[in-house]
C-alpha cells in the first residue's frame, strides 16, 4: 500500500529534555516547538498545509519585494507576485521548496538547499540551516554560501508565530527590543524611518489590546549577551520569546489584523537581515561575493 506523504513532507524531531521540536522537509520550517508541552509557536498539524509561513526560512529576501521587481547591472528581474492585493512578491523563494537532511542527532539537525540560478534569479547559493534544542531553548543557524560566478543580493528573515496557548491575544503583553520604526505605505513597503512612539513604542512590556501591527522596527537594543528579544506574556504566566543575535538587525512584528482567516492568532515576531523592499532601496543589503558565505543565528524559547 502506498503511504501519502505529509505536505509538509519528512518530520525531524529533535529533543532535549523538555524541550521538543519538529523540523519539516518543505520549506525546513519549525512545524511545531514546545516546552513541557506548552506550544512556543503556532504550530500546524502534520497532515495539513502550513497556514500562514509558521516558523519558514524567508530568503533571499524577506518580507515584500515591490511590484516582484528589481534591478542588477542594469538589467531588470521579475519574481512571481505572491501577495496580488498589494502586488508584491513575498518571502522569498524557498520556504515551498524540499530541503535535504544532511546531518541528524536526537538534539539536532541539518537542513540544506541548493537554490539554482533562474531567469528571475540568476544566482546561485548554497543553504544550510541547522536546528538544535537545549535547555536555553531552539536555536537556529543558518549558513549561506555563494556557489556562483557573480556577487548575489541577498536578505534573510524568518516567521514564527508565537503562541497565545489558546488565550485571546488581547490579553497578552509584548516587549520589543527596538526604537526605531520603519514607516510604510499602503503597500507595507517602506518610505521612511521614525523614533518610536505610541503604539509602536514596544521597547517596555505592555498589552496587547488595540494594537494592530505589521511594521518593521530597527536600531534594535541588546542585553548583554548581545542578543535582541521579542517577547509574548500570556495569562498562563508564560513567555513565548524570540532572540536574535548581532548578526540580525530587524524585526517584523504582525498581530495578524489583516489576516481575516487567522484574526489576531498569535504575535510573529521576525527576525530579518533587511526589511521590506531592500532590493530596491538598498537599506541593509547583503551582498555575497562568489566563494564567501553568510551566517546568522536566532532562536527562541519559553520564559
Amino acid at each position: 500500500m502506498t503511504t501519502t506523504p505529509a505536505p509538509s513532507g519528512e518530520q525531524f524531531v529533535i529533543e532535549h529534555g523538555e524541550h521538543t521540536a519538529v523540523i519539516v522537509e518543505v520549506g525546513a520550517k519549525v512545524r511545531s516547538y514546545t516546552v513541557g508541552g506548552r506550544d512556543v509557536f503556532v504550530s500546524w498539524g502534520e497532515d495539513e498545509i502550513c497556514p500562514v509561513s509558521n516558523q519558514a526560512i524567508l530568503l533571499p529576501w524577506p518580507n515584500r519585494l515591490g511590484d516582484g521587481q528589481y534591478t542588477v547591472e542594469g538589467v531588470t528581474y521579475q519574481v512571481p507576485i505572491g501577495e496580488v492585493a498589494r502586488n508584491n512578491a513575498l518571502h522569498g523563494l524557498v520556504h515551498w521548496t524540499n530541503w535535504v537532511c544532511v546531518q541528524r542527532a536526537d538534539d539536532s539537525v541539518t537542513m540544506e538547499l541548493k537554490v539554482p540560478a533562474t531567469k528571475y534569479w540568476p544566482f546561485q547559493i548554497v543553504v544550510q540551516a541547522t536546528y538544535s534544542v537545549s535547555d536555553d531553548g531552539l536555536r537556529c543557524e543558518v549558513t549561506t554560501e555563494n556557489v556562483g560566478a557573480k556577487a548575489a543580493p541577498y536578505g534573510v528573515g524568518f516567521h514564527p508565530w508565537l503562541s497565545t496557548n489558546g488565550a485571546d491575544l488581547d490579553d497578552c503583553t509584548v516587549r520589543l527590543d527596538a526604537s526605531t520604526r520603519i514607516t510604510p505605505d499602503e503597500r507595507l513597503l517602506p518610505i521612511g524611518k521614525e523614533a518610536v512612539a505610541g503604539d509602536f513604542d514596544l521597547r517596555e512590556e505592555r498589552s496587547v489590546k488595540g494594537l494592530d501591527l505589521d511594521d518593521a522596527w530597527t536600531d534594535t537594543i541588546r542585553d548583554a549577551d548581545g542578543l535582541s528579544w521579542c517577547v509574548l506574556g500570556c495569562p498562563d504566566g508564560r513567555k513565548p520569546a524570540v532572540w536574535m543575535d548581532e548578526s540580525i538587525e530587524a524585526w517584523q512584528v504582525c498581530t495578524a489584523d489583516r489576516i481575516p482567516a487567522h484574526f489576531r492568532f498569535g504575535l510573529a515576531a521576525e527576525p530579518q537581515t533587511c526589511w521590506a523592499n531592500a532590493f530596491n532601496t538598498g537599506d541593509n543589503l547583503i551582498w555575497i561575493a562568489p566563494g564567501e558565505s553568510h551566517t546568522v543565528r536566532w532562536g527562541a524559547t519559553l520564559l
